[in-house]
């Protein structure tokens, strides 16, 4: 079978932002499309001694994924865990239902400890508390120590199946160990989930970002 090549100089696409170069719909051109799976920044909020970050709008019908990134947090209170939970419609109450299972990994800085371990202490089971997204022990407040990581939600608007959700992070314990920490469940609701929280579970987020993207 001969190979056919195209000339190059007989393409004219214009570029567009944020759109890539694709196949049109006759397989026989190309033009400029969306990019599968890119990420679109909805909002930022940077904390300064604040007890809580919410998300009280951007989640809704127009992405069927959204992802939080949880940078450099640096919290008021050492030995405390970052935490999140979801809501319905305009409610504030922050206590939908979770299931979820948690393992971690980690490894200090004397080189005299490792494990990789499922936590019971961090899952739920039809639980409502604030869902931990970090773990290993818990997250120290020195001046160098922070925690960094990712949550995605899964089709939160959704009206006829539950909510997943899988969140990484890693954290710079208190008693300095790296900790690597893994969490996934459902938040067990057909109602759309619309806003967001993010908290320590005790004491202040000092300083750190959490920036939300919504996934094409």
């Amino acid at each position: 079978m001969a190979l056919s090549k195209v000339n190059f100089n007989s393409m004219n696409v214009t570029p567009a932002a944020s759109k890539a170069i694709k196949f049109n719909s006759s397989n026989n051109g190309l033009e400029t499309g969306d990019i599968g799976g890119s990420l679109v920044l909805l909002s930022t909020q940077t904390a300064s001694s604040s007890s809580t970050i919410s998300f009280t709008s951007g989640i809704d019908s127009t992405y069927k994924e959204y992802l939080f990134k949880f940078i450099n947090i640096h919290q008021a209170t050492d030995d405390k865990y970052l935490g999140v939970q979801f809501d319905t419609g305009t409610n504030t109450n922050y206590n939908q239902t979770i299931t979820s299972t948690t393992f971690r990994a980690y490894h200090d800085e004397a080189d005299s400890g490792t494990a990789l371990e499922y936590r019971t202490g961090n899952d739920q089971a039809q639980g409502t508390a604030f869902q931990k997204l970090t773990a290993g022990g818990t997250v120290g407040n020195d001046n160098d120590q922070a925690a960094s990581g990712y949550l995605h939600i899964f089709n939160p608007s959704s009206s006829v199946f539950v909510k997943h959700f899988i969140c990484r992070s890693n954290a710079s314990h208190n008693g300095d160990y790296t900790t690597d920490f893994f969490a996934a469940g459902y938040f067990n609701t057909t109602t759309a989930l619309t806003r967001v929280q993010f908290k320590m579970l005790s004491g202040n987020i000092d300083a750190g970002d959490i920036c939300l993207y919504g996934i094409k």
